[in-house]
């Protein structure tokens, strides 16, 4: 019996709505195993040598107890898969194709922490939605993305999925993404279904180890970690993934406080809920639950409606339904909310309306979306240090290209796979331009003496020598070092976070001969380049830019481009310092130099190697006039900031102005200052512009002692400047 025969079946909630009474129809018509298998996600097996569906996979989905499938793409591959769901099964429901596409399909992006650092909202959404169309192209419609969770410690591989450490710019980035990946209408086949993850807080887990124990209070966890999940969900997001780790005592999948009375009750998700890769089998060993079955019941009473991967609500789902111990009632709810999502994405009308070979061949590495990962990449680089190699030069950056010749050093120089960075997905590595292939387009006359030095790991020095004698013959060096794509992302967390393998030791080799040196950093994370930053004149952070990495590079180094990245992650001198993050809260006994018995290290300062918001231009900037509306702000009012941003220096470039406030006192502590607008702006040299923001109680508003969210009276600082620690300062008081 197909679907398309159902039409005419009886209405059971009496609605007029099209949708509802199809969907009431179809349930009325399922089994308790069919319903089930609506709540089951499995992945496909595609591996190494192509696409295969596993064999028990294959039977669950001619029976119908798969309702959906993950990594499944390309047209001919899913087309076969929708073609079993539609022909073969009793009733003919289509599946949904989910996929990790994190930053790009085929056409990689910059990894998400990388193009945060672009500050570029627009860039942000525009990635997204090329991302979508691209994947859409393939037979994909639905994503899990965007990965929102705020993260404080640089150990933690996947803090390359996210967008850093703070929840102001989290939450618009976030929404941004679901923007760009669900369009307006879900039913144009050039958008996906989003899915806001990891519900909640797994960016806090402890000692930085993936899959770790979260434990906070619910202030911390309102204030500074919800945020951005709230903004994703807000701005539409069809779908919400749980997290791993454990809050409170209880796993996320197992969590009735996230699931239901947050998500659902607070906020009025209407969507569903899946798991993350097999986390409801998973509470067996965090010890919450007994057995499986014990598991499968656990997260169904929390308000999840989707397993992926466990094959636990296939399983035991009719046995619970018979037992009494959960309603058909919430089964017959749940399974609603997974056919809605497949009905908005007109799937029931056409189930193959995502697979079009044409539109496949057509999109894929277009020229749309590579002209687009250029600027992706070249709005994503941090330029962290520059300064003359040797006294009475100028600035070593940017580069000319009347120079004779670079030595090119280290095993990111020309390297493709390694450029696409942490879940990459499809992405081919053979379309990446390395660094080693865009220098030689940018600067064709510029003889390159390359040598790749050293490895990822181990403490082979063996290319020690080669690349010695490049950069002897060269007029500068360029090293291209940091990670590889596997030590970052998700189950690559990080003791030590300084350059992996003999790449330090092989630094500190070219620099004892003298030679100006350009450090391009390359990786997922935070690196502890604090040797690097006080020996090496010039220090790019260029993270995994993707499939256009070598030519952004390039464009940058030699001038096409102007940099102008900010962090959105603190950069730590050293492990120890960790966590550190720019909003934190001060102690009782803050800091003095005068004073041993304050709140410091007898080995390092307080300060990281690079704040939050930091980065360089090849211009320079100066703020000045910071002037407010009032001296005072009332409930009901609001006021406006200004301040005047120059360009003093000889290139046209962009400045993030930021703006941040302090309150000075509250009813529990606030942090020393917290994010509350930006804005990019473009200067020629000599030319000024006048930055103004609006403030309103709203946006001095957090989680009071008695835990209501609004904003006091009292004294207030305001800053405007280039970075968390530097900037204009001035006073106001909410009356």
């Amino acid at each position: 019996m197909g679907f398309m025969a159902l039409n005419g079946c009886e209405n059971p909630s009496g609605s007029s709505d099209p949708m509802s009474r199809f969907i009431d129809s179809l349930i009325q018509e399922m089994t308790i195993e069919e319903k089930a298998g609506q709540l089951t996600l499995y992945t496909s097996g595609w591996d190494v040598t192509g696409p295969v569906l596993r064999d028990d996979y294959m039977d669950e989905l001619r029976a119908g107890r798969a309702g959906n499938l993950f990594n499944a793409h390309t047209v001919d591959y899913a087309r076969e898969l929708q073609r079993i769901a539609v022909e073969e099964t009793r009733l003919g429901i289509p599946l949904l194709f989910g996929l990790d596409v994190i930053h790009g399909y085929k056409t990689t992006f910059p990894i998400p922490l990388a193009e945060a650092s672009s500050w570029d909202l627009d860039i942000i959404e525009k990635s997204a939605h090329l991302a979508a169309k691209e994947a859409a192209s393939a037979g994909v419609n639905w994503t899990f993305n965007p990965m929102v969770d705020i993260a404080r410690d640089p150990r933690w591989g996947r803090i390359a999925e996210g967008s850093g450490e703070d929840p102001f710019l989290g939450a618009l980035i976030g929404a941004a993404k679901v923007r760009g990946i669900q369009g307006k209408n879900l039913a144009d086949p050039t958008t996906i279904l989003a899915c806001v993850k990891h519900f909640a807080a797994y960016g806090a887990s402890q000692a930085g180890r993936d899959y770790h124990t979260v434990d906070m209070s619910d202030r911390e966890l309102r204030q500074n970690y919800l945020p951005p999940y709230k903004a994703a969900l807000e701005a539409g997001a069809a779908t919400v993934m749980t997290s791993f780790n454990e809050l409170d005592g209880v796993p996320a999948s197992g969590n009735r406080y996230l699931m239901t009375e947050i998500l659902r009750n607070e906020w009025g998700f209407d969507g569903f809920v899946v798991t993350d890769y097999t986390s409801i089998n998973e509470m067996v060993p965090h010890g919450v639950v007994a057995n499986e079955k014990e598991a499968a019941e656990l997260a169904f009473k929390a308000g999840v409606q989707m397993d992926m991967q466990g094959g636990l609500y296939s399983r035991y789902i009719p046995e619970l339904i018979a037992e009494g111990k959960i309603e058909e009632s919430t089964l017959n709810e749940y399974v609603r909310q997974v056919l809605e999502m497949k009905y908005k994405l007109g799937l029931f009308e056409d189930p193959y309306r995502y697979l079009n070979k044409d539109r496949e061949q057509q999109t894929l590495y277009s020229q749309e979306l590579m002209n687009h990962a250029l600027l992706a990449a070249k709005e994503s680089i941090v330029l962290l240090k520059n300064q003359p190699a040797s006294k009475g030069q100028s600035n070593l950056l940017p580069l000319s290209k009347k120079l004779g010749s670079v030595a090119l050093i280290g095993p990111l120089a020309d390297n493709r796979k390694d450029m696409l960075g942490t879940w990459h997905v499809a992405g081919d590595a053979s379309k990446v331009i390395t660094l080693k292939e865009g220098i030689a387009q940018i600067a064709p006359g510029v003889k390159i003496n390359y040598a790749r030095g050293a490895g990822f790991s181990g403490d082979n020095r063996s290319g020690f020598a080669e690349a010695l004698a490049a950069a002897r013959k060269s007029d500068v060096v360029i090293m291209a070092i940091g990670e590889d794509y596997t030590q970052s992302g998700e189950a690559a967390s990080r003791s030590e976070i300084g350059l992996p393998g003999p790449q330090q030791e092989l630094i500190e080799a070219i620099h004892a001969l003298g030679k100006p040196i350009v450090a391009v950093v390359m990786a997922g994370r935070p690196l502890t380049i604090n040797w690097i930053d006080e020996h090496i004149p010039a220090v790019m952070n260029a993270w995994h830019l993707g499939t256009m990495s070598g030519k952004a590079i390039a464009e940058t180094l030699f001038g096409d481009h102007n940099p102008a990245g900010k962090l959105t992650i603190t950069f730590p001198k050293n492990v120890g310092q960790i966590p550190i993050y720019y909003n934190m809260k001060n102690t009782g006994r803050p800091f003095s130099a005068d004073n041993k018995y304050t709140s410091k290290y007898l080995d390092v300062s307080n300060e990281p190697l690079y704040p939050f918001g930091y980065g360089l231009s090849y211009t320079t900037f100066e703020y000045s006039n910071i002037s407010l509306s009032s001296s005072e702000l009332s409930f009901d009012s609001s006021l406006t900031v200004s301040a005047t941003v120059t360009n003093t220096g000889t290139y046209e470039g962009q400045e993030v102005v930021q703006l941040y406030v302090r309150d000075m006192v509250g009813s529990v502590t606030r942090p020393v200052k917290e994010l509350k607008g930006f804005e990019k702006i473009k200067l020629k040299p000599g030319e000024s512009k006048r930055v103004s923001f609006n403030l309103s109680a709203k946006d001095l508003a957090f989680y009071t002692l008695d835990m209501r969210f609004e904003a006091e009276p009292g004294d207030f600082k305001v800053f405007i400047g280039p970075n968390s620690s530097t900037g204009l300062e001035a006073d106001f008081k909410l009356k």
